[in-house]
């Protein structure tokens, strides 16, 4: 009885190994430099700042008085570099604190203006439509 069940198992299981792929993957691993993890970890925080900045009710409302769509500035702010991300958050960084916010929120508005008819006229977005593109 046995011998009848093992016979066409063995085959079927013989089969189904043949059809495995017994490649070898080789994995690479190399040392992470410090200054690697570092600029990713701050890369990550400037990023996460800026879209908390862009979330803010003040910001939204300024980009609405300047007919920007505020979910097209965070999908163009996305798209930054995190050379563009770290220079926007230096600039935060720079404005004075306190007060009614009105200027960080215009000062930012600006700049994120600039960065978005900068990526427009470079043809990168469409987000002004007197921004003529030519081809």
């Amino acid at each position: 009885m046995i011998r009848c069940i093992a016979r066409p198992l063995s085959l079927f299981l013989i089969f189904s190994f043949m059809l495995l792929d017994f490649t070898a993957i080789s994995a690479k691993a190399g040392i992470i430099g410090t200054e690697a993890v570092i600029n990713t970890l701050q890369g990550e925080k400037s990023r996460s700042r800026i879209t908390a900045f862009l979330d803010r009710q003040e910001v939204q409302e300024a980009f609405l008085q300047k007919g920007i769509d505020p979910s097209q500035a965070k999908n163009s702010v996305a798209n930054l570099t995190d050379r563009e991300i770290s220079r926007l958050c230096n600039v935060l960084d720079q404005l004075p604190a306190g007060g009614d916010g009105i200027g960080t929120v215009v000062g930012a508005a600006v700049l994120i203006f600039i960065i978005l008819l900068i990526t427009d006229i470079l043809g990168f977005t469409n987000v002004f439509p007197f921004v003529k593109h030519t081809k």
